[in-house]
């Protein structure tokens, strides 16, 4: 029998950041052999990253990776805030984005097929995944991407690593760039009032039409409300007819014509957007932990 000694597993724990009880156990199970133990360690770490495929992953990060015309946008997803400042999380969502700008890949399991090893993990994305799922303990995924192509020029704006933004135009960048910044600030859904997708008008017209059946208006006055609400919506919405941020007395649009810059389209992703939380009733789990031990005392 092997041998295992304390400076061993202190080298094991430093490779793998498996607790110290796990990575004496894979040392004896190895005989000693630090490459089988460390093998060992991620057999045991990807157990418990199928485990933990089940939480949501509602927090996250958003990452961009420019290289001249092509680009990439991606959001990777985590369970918890404190997740996203680990420099390992960082790094694999980084190195994901700058993967998707060199290869677009077309679908998120192409991307994680591709040839990738941080932290002693690998040879794949999904590899290294999995592997930092169990090294942080919590669930991580990636959920969506934008791969940019190189037909327009490209700028981007990143807020904190919660909001990125990536505008696509012909002129000047530091113009465009602005655009991005004011974009991720409030948010519009399109271009222009014509590009707004239908749904959302008709959500806004029913909105609308139920004020205007509240305040018992003349049909034809009502019809009027209606229509003047839905097209108030519409400029508020859509990115040229909103005021520019950086001066309101200038819509988008004319900031822009004074710029002479194109901007083509915008694609801006939220962290967790769309995501639904679970929303732990804290009080509601330690009454229910102490109606458990008073039954079994």
């Amino acid at each position: 029998m092997a041998n295992i000694t304390a400076g061993m597993v202190a080298e094991l724990r430093a490779k793998t950041d498996a607790p110290m009880m796990e990575c004496k156990k894979a040392l004896t199970e190895a005989e000693g052999d630090m490459v089988k133990a460390e093998e060992l360690l991620r057999v045991k770490l990807g157990s418990k990253a199928s485990k933990a495929s089940a939480r949501v992953t509602a927090e996250g990060v958003i990452a961009i990776a420019m290289a001249g015309k092509t680009g990439a946008m991606l959001e990777v997803n985590c369970e918890t805030d404190f997740v996203t400042k680990n420099d390992s999380f960082l790094a694999l969502a980084n190195a994901a984005a700058q993967l998707i700008a060199a290869h677009h890949p077309d679908t998120i399991e192409a991307l994680s097929a591709l040839a990738y090893s941080q932290d002693g993990f690998g040879p794949t994305l999904e590899d290294v995944r999995k592997g930092l799922v169990g090294k942080i303990g919590e669930n991580m995924s990636f959920r969506r991407f934008r791969y940019f192509d190189g037909s327009a020029n490209l700028t981007s704006y990143l807020h904190g690593t919660r909001i990125g933004v990536v505008v696509e135009f012909d002129g000047e960048e530091a113009s465009a760039r602005d655009v991005a910044m004011h974009v991720a600030a409030m948010k519009p859904v399109s271009l222009t009032s014509a590009d707004v997708p239908a749904e959302l008008i008709e959500r806004e017209r029913s909105v609308a039409t139920a004020k205007a059946a509240e305040s018992g208006k003349p049909a034809d006055i009502a019809s009027k409300m209606i229509e003047g609400a839905v097209q108030k919506y519409l400029k508020e919405v859509s990115l040229f007819n909103q005021p520019f941020v950086k001066n309101d007395k200038q819509t988008v649009e004319q900031m822009l014509q004074a710029a002479k810059t194109q901007v083509k389209a915008f694609t801006m992703y939220v962290v967790g957007e769309g995501i639904e939380r679970k929303v732990d009733d804290f009080a509601a789990e330690v009454a229910a932990q102490v109606a458990a031990a008073k039954q079994t005392a």
